[in-house]
């Protein structure tokens, strides 16, 4: 079965940065899962699997705009620092949660002051062209149950 829109799809990936670092991996652990056509992963990395088949192994490079976004500057902001979620010392770099009333959100800290810190809601990947190797492990039509949803139930998906 080939990857269409409202097919399940599994797959491993290994993920690396344009100087070919790697950032992440599924490979070992759990492999990733999603409903194809549901905008439940970044839309270059969706584009690239359409018409894929259990068993393809491939690379997908993805612009910056298809992956995480560019870079906004207008999404830096001064936060006092009773708002953020970190462990240790606040230092510029350093991952925090702020509290949102849509819930946690990241961000990255640029400058610390004595009852805010500058921080940066950009994701970190934001701007970077990205590359993605990927090992589709398994597609499987979708329930009407997960079509209706938008989302995978069940292993590897979302719980009810």
């Amino acid at each position: 079965m080939n990857i269409e829109r409202d097919t399940v799809v599994t797959f491993h990936y290994t993920l690396l940065n344009a100087e070919n670092e790697q950032l992440e991996t599924s490979r070992d652990g759990e492999p990733s899962v999603y409903l194809h056509g549901a905008n439940n992963i970044m839309p270059g990395l969706e584009k690239s699997m359409l018409g894929k088949t259990e068993g393809d192994v491939f690379t997908a490079s993805l612009d910056a705009a298809d992956a995480y976004g560019e870079r906004d500057p207008q999404r830096q902001q001064r936060i006092p620092v009773k708002h953020l979620v970190y462990k240790g010392r606040l230092r510029p770099g350093m991952v925090v949660q702020v509290s949102t009333e849509q819930g946690q959100r990241p961000a990255t800290v640029i400058k610390v002051g004595k009852f805010s810190a500058d921080l940066d809601t950009n994701h970190p990947l934001a701007g970077q062209n990205l590359v993605f190797d990927i090992e589709v492990l398994d597609v499987r039509e979708a329930s009407s149950e997960e079509v209706a949803h938008r989302h995978v139930h069940g292993t590897g998906g979302h719980q009810h």
